[in-house]
């Protein structure tokens, strides 16, 4: 328990103090936000603080911060360090200057971004990559809600496509996805989400109160436990792949870039976007907590160790019977929440690669409609597939972390080219550039190479993106 304990009071010291550096180092101006100059009643919605940060929470919380921690706690009580030390040093960094500069750039997405820092053929590169990313996880999101509802609510056990009630589900979430990517952004997600993500909090509040009146059985870490992993998975890079959302996802940098065209004022960011990468830091550290309990008193068979059906489980263990319902409805939220928004961060993305307004609803519906359409494709073949889930939520899970990359290197080119410490985004970029290509390189849906020849390629194209770096910084001075 003390490992538990020690773990959140690391994240609030660090939001207390490091998140004010970054703000220091950035520095918020006091002038017009893009919500306000380029307001359109669509995308640009001049919005409070206070919605914004339970919009924004639902936006980047997915299922990450749920899958993520219960896969990620198989690792041992390492994942109580890991995860908070990350989110301060690098997820909080990452998502504030995603948003930040999204603002100083008109609202831009973040391969405009791309663009603009580092270059047009790294644009055109993370233009497909982000793109795929976020149709994998619209799609993987359509059905994790569904089957999620399903099972809650109507007790069903075999989620074939072919099932009457799977199958509506999965049509009212995408219909859903498109009514939340076409209205404007305060018609729907501004009225509904901060509601929704009270209830997140709320869901979660309840898990933890239970760790207090059942009680709950944790480790503390110890050099010993390090790394208690069934399968004796390495902690890099697979820790750091697994827990995402929590600590770093690159995910984020879509919906930042989503919210930065709605903040009301500069100064609203810290809050925004580094406050509330570390509440759903928070929110993954309790679930971690709740998974190790429910593994270490055997509640949870072999078999569905580490996916999403340990969510009831948990629920059903912490929560009395009669609230425990509203437990897996906030975490049915969390995938329908961010399913909707990745369909809107990619139309918003689409529309600003082709200069195309998005004030008409037409225009609209020519980005959504081919869209929709491609996440019935990926939804139709990943239903007839046993192993889809796995294999998507895989790459997923690496184009996420590789998108991580660029959005911390135009963080590092602007505070170079300003003067400024460009070490806090720097470090974490250049060490998850080595992460995601031990990775890639090592893993059976990549190269398949030996670990260890992995990290040394890992290493020199770290090197190399460094070198990149310096090259690129020194050129835009000498303009």
């Amino acid at each position: 328990m003390i490992t538990f304990i020690l773990s959140i009071i690391i994240l609030i010291i660090g939001y207390i103090f490091y998140s004010r550096y970054i703000e220091r180092v950035f520095g918020p101006e006091d002038k017009p936000t893009p919500a306000h100059e380029h307001k359109d009643g669509v995308d640009f919605v001049p919005m409070s603080k206070s919605r914004n940060s339970l919009i924004h929470l639902l936006n980047i919380a997915g299922m990450g911060p749920i899958i993520g921690a219960i896969q990620g706690i198989l690792f041992g009580p390492i994942a109580f360090i890991l995860i908070p030390v990350g989110c301060i040093f690098a997820g909080g960094v990452h998502d504030y200057f995603a948003g930040m500069l999204s603002i100083r750039n008109k609202g831009s997405q973040i391969t405009g971004l791309i663009h603009k820092y580092i270059g047009k053929t790294p644009f055109k590169v993370f233009m497909v990559i982000v793109s795929i990313m976020l149709l994998l996880l619209a799609t993987v999101f359509v059905y994790t809600a569904g089957d999620l509802f399903a099972e809650r609510f109507f007790g069903v056990k075999e989620f074939a496509i072919t099932n009457p009630i799977v199958l509506c589900s999965y049509i009212v979430i995408l219909l859903y996805f498109v009514l939340a990517t076409l209205f404007p952004i305060d018609k729907i997600i501004g009225k509904f989400y901060p509601v929704l993500g009270l209830l997140l909090i709320f869901g979660t509040g309840l898990v933890l109160a239970g760790f207090f009146i059942k009680g709950v059985h944790l480790e503390n870490f110890s050099l010993s436990n390090y790394n208690l992993h069934p399968k004796n998975l390495p902690i890099i890079p697979m820790f750091f792949m697994t827990v995402s959302c929590g600590l770093l996802s690159g995910f984020h940098s879509t919906q930042a870039t989503i919210i930065s065209r709605t903040v009301d004022k500069e100064t609203d960011g810290r809050r925004i976007f580094y406050g509330m990468m570390c509440l759903e830091s928070l929110i993954a550290i309790i679930w971690a907590a709740a998974a190790m309990d429910v593994y270490s008193t055997n509640f949870v068979p072999q078999n569905i160790v580490g996916t999403v059906n340990v969510v009831n489980i948990i629920a059903n263990k912490f929560v009395p019977f009669n609230l425990a319902f509203l437990v897996t409805l906030a975490v049915i939220v969390l995938p329908i929440t961010s399913g909707d928004t990745a369909l809107r961060g990619l139309r918003i993305t689409i529309a600003e690669a082709l200069n195309l307004e998005q004030k008409k609803i037409v225009n609209r519906l020519a980005i959504v409609i081919p869209i929709v359409l491609c996440v019935l494709s990926i939804l139709i073949w990943a239903k007839t597939r046993n192993d889809s889930f796995s294999l998507i939520w895989r790459y997923f899970t690496f184009f996420n972390q590789l998108i991580a990359i660029p959005t911390l290197c135009c963080a590092s080119v602007f505070l170079a080219l300003k003067k400024k410490n460009y070490f806090i985004t720097l470090i974490p970029a250049l060490f998850y550039v080595f992460i995601t290509m031990s990775f890639i390189l090592s893993e059976k849906i990549g190269f398949n190479l030996p670990l260890k020849y992995a990290e040394i390629i890992g290493f020199v194209i770290t090197i190399l993106t460094l070198i990149y770096l310096m090259k690129l910084v020194k050129n835009k001075n000498n303009v």
